[in-house]
Protein backbone atom coordinates (compact mmCIF):
# COMPACT_ATOMS: atom_id res chain seq x y z
CA UNK A 1 0.00 0.00 0.00
CA UNK A 2 2.77 2.56 1.19
CA UNK A 3 4.42 1.52 -2.70
CA UNK A 4 1.34 2.46 -4.72
CA UNK A 5 1.25 5.54 -2.76
CA UNK A 6 4.53 6.36 -3.33
CA UNK A 7 4.35 5.54 -6.89
CA UNK A 8 1.49 7.39 -7.73
CA UNK A 9 3.33 10.99 -5.74
CA UNK A 10 5.73 10.42 -8.61
CA UNK A 11 3.64 9.97 -11.24
CA UNK A 12 1.47 13.41 -10.24
CA UNK A 13 4.81 15.57 -10.07
CA UNK A 14 6.04 14.38 -13.36
CA UNK A 15 2.81 15.52 -14.77
CA UNK A 16 2.71 18.47 -12.85
CA UNK A 17 6.27 19.48 -14.21
CA UNK A 18 5.56 18.06 -17.67
CA UNK A 19 2.69 20.58 -17.54
CA UNK A 20 4.73 23.35 -16.46
CA UNK A 21 7.17 22.67 -19.48
CA UNK A 22 4.80 22.52 -22.28
CA UNK A 23 2.37 25.58 -20.27
CA UNK A 24 4.72 28.18 -22.90
CA UNK A 25 3.47 26.35 -26.39
CA UNK A 26 0.46 26.31 -25.48
CA UNK A 27 -2.06 29.19 -27.33
CA UNK A 28 -3.35 31.87 -25.39
CA UNK A 29 -6.81 33.56 -25.59
CA UNK A 30 -7.25 34.79 -29.50
CA UNK A 31 -7.05 38.20 -30.32
CA UNK A 32 -10.37 39.62 -32.22
CA UNK A 33 -8.92 42.07 -34.79
CA UNK A 34 -12.57 43.51 -36.04
CA UNK A 35 -11.55 46.15 -38.82
CA UNK A 36 -15.18 47.75 -38.24
CA UNK A 37 -14.02 48.34 -34.91
CA UNK A 38 -10.86 49.55 -35.74
CA UNK A 39 -12.47 51.91 -38.19
CA UNK A 40 -14.78 53.12 -35.74
CA UNK A 41 -11.86 53.98 -33.33
CA UNK A 42 -10.19 55.92 -35.82
CA UNK A 43 -12.99 58.00 -36.51
CA UNK A 44 -13.44 58.43 -32.57
CA UNK A 45 -9.92 60.46 -32.95
CA UNK A 46 -8.11 61.94 -35.30
CA UNK A 47 -6.74 59.50 -37.44
CA UNK A 48 -9.31 59.76 -40.55
CA UNK A 49 -12.85 59.96 -41.19
CA UNK A 50 -14.60 57.06 -43.35
CA UNK A 51 -13.35 53.65 -44.09
CA UNK A 52 -17.68 52.66 -43.26
CA UNK A 53 -16.96 48.87 -42.69
CA UNK A 54 -18.62 46.76 -43.78
CA UNK A 55 -18.52 47.86 -47.23
CA UNK A 56 -21.38 47.42 -49.49
CA UNK A 57 -21.21 44.23 -51.71
CA UNK A 58 -23.29 44.72 -55.24
CA UNK A 59 -24.34 42.53 -57.71
CA UNK A 60 -26.25 44.40 -60.68
CA UNK A 61 -26.80 47.71 -58.57
CA UNK A 62 -28.62 45.76 -55.69
CA UNK A 63 -26.44 45.94 -52.73
CA UNK A 64 -25.86 42.36 -51.07
CA UNK A 65 -24.37 42.58 -47.67
CA UNK A 66 -26.77 41.99 -45.03
CA UNK A 67 -24.04 43.66 -42.79
CA UNK A 68 -23.45 46.64 -44.56
CA UNK A 69 -27.50 47.09 -44.41
CA UNK A 70 -28.18 46.33 -41.54
CA UNK A 71 -24.80 48.92 -40.17
CA UNK A 72 -24.87 51.74 -43.13
CA UNK A 73 -27.50 50.55 -45.21
CA UNK A 74 -31.25 50.43 -46.02
CA UNK A 75 -31.90 47.99 -42.96
CA UNK A 76 -29.86 50.25 -40.31
CA UNK A 77 -30.70 52.85 -37.70
CA UNK A 78 -31.38 56.70 -38.80
CA UNK A 79 -29.12 57.43 -36.61
CA UNK A 80 -26.03 55.42 -38.17
CA UNK A 81 -27.23 56.95 -41.81
CA UNK A 82 -26.80 60.38 -40.69
CA UNK A 83 -23.77 59.76 -39.10
CA UNK A 84 -21.74 58.53 -42.01
CA UNK A 85 -23.52 61.12 -44.22
CA UNK A 86 -23.00 63.63 -41.82
CA UNK A 87 -19.48 66.19 -41.27
CA UNK A 88 -16.96 65.01 -39.60
CA UNK A 89 -16.94 64.93 -35.72
CA UNK A 90 -13.63 63.56 -34.96
CA UNK A 91 -13.06 65.42 -31.63
CA UNK A 92 -9.07 65.48 -32.11
CA UNK A 93 -8.87 66.57 -35.49
CA UNK A 94 -7.14 70.14 -36.22
CA UNK A 95 -10.35 71.87 -35.36
CA UNK A 96 -12.17 69.40 -33.10
CA UNK A 97 -14.41 70.08 -30.32
CA UNK A 98 -11.69 68.43 -27.96
CA UNK A 99 -8.64 70.12 -29.55
CA UNK A 100 -10.46 73.44 -29.11
CA UNK A 101 -11.43 72.22 -25.61
CA UNK A 102 -7.37 71.84 -24.70
CA UNK A 103 -6.84 75.16 -26.47
CA UNK A 104 -9.00 76.67 -24.00
CA UNK A 105 -8.38 75.24 -21.15
CA UNK A 106 -4.28 76.43 -22.48
CA UNK A 107 -5.78 79.97 -22.39
CA UNK A 108 -7.16 79.54 -19.62
CA UNK A 109 -4.29 78.18 -17.83
CA UNK A 110 -2.13 81.19 -19.01
CA UNK A 111 -4.50 83.45 -18.25
CA UNK A 112 -4.33 82.27 -14.47
CA UNK A 113 -0.71 82.34 -14.32
CA UNK A 114 -1.27 85.96 -15.09
CA UNK A 115 -3.94 86.68 -12.60
CA UNK A 116 -2.07 84.83 -10.17
CA UNK A 117 1.32 86.89 -10.52
CA UNK A 118 -1.34 90.26 -10.42
CA UNK A 119 -2.75 88.64 -7.32
CA UNK A 120 0.67 88.08 -5.41
CA UNK A 121 1.98 91.55 -6.85
CA UNK A 122 -1.23 93.29 -5.45
CA UNK A 123 -0.64 90.81 -1.94
CA UNK A 124 3.19 91.96 -1.89
CA UNK A 125 1.85 95.96 -2.49
CA UNK A 126 -0.93 95.17 0.49
CA UNK A 127 1.33 94.24 2.94
CA UNK A 128 3.74 97.33 1.90
CA UNK A 129 0.75 99.20 2.13
CA UNK A 130 -0.32 97.78 5.25
CA UNK A 131 3.43 98.96 6.94
CA UNK A 132 1.95 102.75 6.13
CA UNK A 133 -1.36 102.26 6.88
CA UNK A 134 -1.26 100.78 10.52
CA UNK A 135 -0.66 102.83 13.71
CA UNK A 136 1.43 99.93 14.89
CA UNK A 137 4.59 100.91 13.00
CA UNK A 138 4.11 104.73 13.37
CA UNK A 139 6.68 105.28 15.91
CA UNK A 140 9.64 103.19 13.47
CA UNK A 141 9.20 105.66 10.22
CA UNK A 142 12.07 107.79 9.89
CA UNK A 143 10.17 111.03 8.85
CA UNK A 144 8.59 110.30 11.86
CA UNK A 145 12.14 110.03 14.10
CA UNK A 146 13.77 112.76 12.07
CA UNK A 147 11.27 115.41 12.76
CA UNK A 148 8.31 115.35 14.00
CA UNK A 149 8.51 113.53 16.87
CA UNK A 150 11.05 116.47 18.06
CA UNK A 151 8.71 119.26 16.76
CA UNK A 152 5.47 117.75 18.23
CA UNK A 153 6.70 116.95 21.53
CA UNK A 154 5.91 120.21 23.15
CA UNK A 155 2.16 119.47 22.13
CA UNK A 156 2.46 116.07 23.46
CA UNK A 157 4.02 117.73 27.15
CA UNK A 158 1.23 120.30 27.19
CA UNK A 159 -1.26 119.42 30.10
CA UNK A 160 -4.71 118.65 28.82
CA UNK A 161 -6.34 120.81 30.77
CA UNK A 162 -4.53 123.88 32.06
CA UNK A 163 -5.78 124.85 35.39
CA UNK A 164 -3.52 127.69 36.21
CA UNK A 165 -0.76 130.28 34.91
CA UNK A 166 1.78 128.29 35.18
CA UNK A 167 0.23 125.33 33.16
CA UNK A 168 -0.59 127.95 30.66
CA UNK A 169 2.71 129.82 30.97
CA UNK A 170 1.18 132.94 31.82
CA UNK A 171 3.73 135.89 33.87
CA UNK A 172 1.52 135.91 36.82
CA UNK A 173 -2.00 134.79 37.63
CA UNK A 174 -3.43 138.42 37.57
CA UNK A 175 -2.69 137.79 33.89
CA UNK A 176 -4.69 134.32 33.93
CA UNK A 177 -7.21 135.58 36.42
CA UNK A 178 -7.78 138.45 33.81
CA UNK A 179 -7.61 136.45 30.85
CA UNK A 180 -10.22 133.71 32.23
CA UNK A 181 -12.54 136.84 33.21
CA UNK A 182 -12.68 137.76 29.82
CA UNK A 183 -13.16 134.69 27.90
CA UNK A 184 -9.48 133.92 26.39
CA UNK A 185 -8.83 131.31 28.25
CA UNK A 186 -11.91 129.13 27.12
CA UNK A 187 -11.41 130.15 23.96
CA UNK A 188 -7.84 129.04 23.93
CA UNK A 189 -8.72 125.70 25.77
CA UNK A 190 -10.81 124.66 22.69
CA UNK A 191 -8.05 125.32 20.27
CA UNK A 192 -6.17 123.45 22.96
CA UNK A 193 -8.45 120.49 22.63
CA UNK A 194 -8.94 120.43 18.84
CA UNK A 195 -4.80 120.29 18.24
CA UNK A 196 -4.73 117.39 21.01
CA UNK A 197 -7.42 115.68 18.96
CA UNK A 198 -5.58 116.21 15.67
CA UNK A 199 -2.50 115.24 17.51
CA UNK A 200 -4.06 111.54 18.49
CA UNK A 201 -5.94 110.85 15.17
CA UNK A 202 -2.89 111.23 13.62
CA UNK A 203 -1.09 108.75 16.05
CA UNK A 204 -3.70 105.98 16.40
CA UNK A 205 -5.64 105.70 13.57
CA UNK A 206 -5.01 103.65 10.41
CA UNK A 207 -4.62 105.66 7.54
CA UNK A 208 -2.04 106.09 4.53
CA UNK A 209 1.13 107.19 5.27
CA UNK A 210 0.89 110.60 3.21
CA UNK A 211 -2.00 111.52 5.27
CA UNK A 212 -0.48 110.91 8.38
CA UNK A 213 2.08 113.40 7.98
CA UNK A 214 -0.43 115.84 6.42
CA UNK A 215 -1.82 115.49 9.77
CA UNK A 216 1.55 115.64 11.42
CA UNK A 217 2.60 118.98 9.65
CA UNK A 218 -1.48 120.59 9.93
CA UNK A 219 -0.96 119.90 13.86
CA UNK A 220 2.24 121.75 13.77
CA UNK A 221 1.13 124.58 12.24
CA UNK A 222 -1.80 124.96 14.29
CA UNK A 223 0.46 124.53 17.42
CA UNK A 224 2.58 127.50 16.18
CA UNK A 225 -0.15 129.66 15.53
CA UNK A 226 -1.33 128.24 19.38
CA UNK A 227 1.38 129.53 20.91
CA UNK A 228 1.81 132.67 18.74
CA UNK A 229 -1.88 133.94 20.13
CA UNK A 230 -1.05 132.56 23.46
CA UNK A 231 2.56 134.88 23.84
CA UNK A 232 0.57 137.56 22.49
CA UNK A 233 -2.17 137.93 24.84
CA UNK A 234 0.88 136.97 27.75
CA UNK A 235 2.70 140.45 26.84
CA UNK A 236 -0.48 142.61 25.42
CA UNK A 237 -2.10 141.51 29.17
CA UNK A 238 1.53 142.20 31.00
CA UNK A 239 1.44 145.69 29.43
CA UNK A 240 -2.50 146.40 29.90
CA UNK A 241 -2.25 145.54 33.91
CA UNK A 242 0.99 147.83 33.58
CA UNK A 243 -0.87 150.85 32.61
CA UNK A 244 -4.23 149.84 34.99
CA UNK A 245 -1.48 149.80 38.09
CA UNK A 246 -0.33 153.14 37.03
CA UNK A 247 -2.91 154.63 36.51
CA UNK A 248 -4.96 153.50 39.76
CA UNK A 249 -1.78 154.76 41.48
CA UNK A 250 -1.96 158.42 39.95
CA UNK A 251 -5.73 158.11 40.47
CA UNK A 252 -5.13 157.18 44.15
CA UNK A 253 -3.03 159.85 45.25
CA UNK A 254 -3.81 162.76 47.25
CA UNK A 255 -1.21 165.41 45.68
CA UNK A 256 -3.19 168.45 44.34
CA UNK A 257 -2.67 169.22 40.65
CA UNK A 258 -1.99 173.17 41.35
CA UNK A 259 -4.12 175.13 38.14
CA UNK A 260 -2.08 177.60 38.33
CA UNK A 261 1.29 175.71 37.07
CA UNK A 262 2.44 176.63 33.95
CA UNK A 263 3.33 173.93 30.97
CA UNK A 264 6.60 173.77 31.98
CA UNK A 265 5.85 172.88 35.61
CA UNK A 266 3.40 170.22 34.87
CA UNK A 267 5.81 168.42 32.43
CA UNK A 268 8.69 168.68 35.23
CA UNK A 269 5.98 167.12 37.51
CA UNK A 270 4.62 163.90 35.58
CA UNK A 271 8.42 163.38 34.38
CA UNK A 272 9.02 163.25 37.91
CA UNK A 273 6.53 161.10 38.92
CA UNK A 274 7.05 158.61 35.80
CA UNK A 275 11.05 158.86 35.84
CA UNK A 276 11.06 155.28 37.36
CA UNK A 277 8.21 153.49 35.70
CA UNK A 278 9.81 152.97 32.42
Amino acid sequence: MTIFTKYKLKVGILCLIGFLLMAPALPAQNRLNDEAIVSQHKRQVFESWGDWRPYGKYFLGVQTNFAYSTVWGMLSPSRNRDYKDGEDIRPLKANGIEVQRLAQVELQRQEAEKIKINVDTLYKRNMQDLAHWTSLTVDADPLWLLYYKRMLSPINNFPDNPQNYTDWRLKDDESYQTLLNIGVIKRLQENLDLLKDKYKISRTVDMPRGKRFLMYHETLIGWRKFLYELNGFNSKTNLVLDYKKMLDKFRNTNKEIALHRDDKEIVASVMQDFKHRF
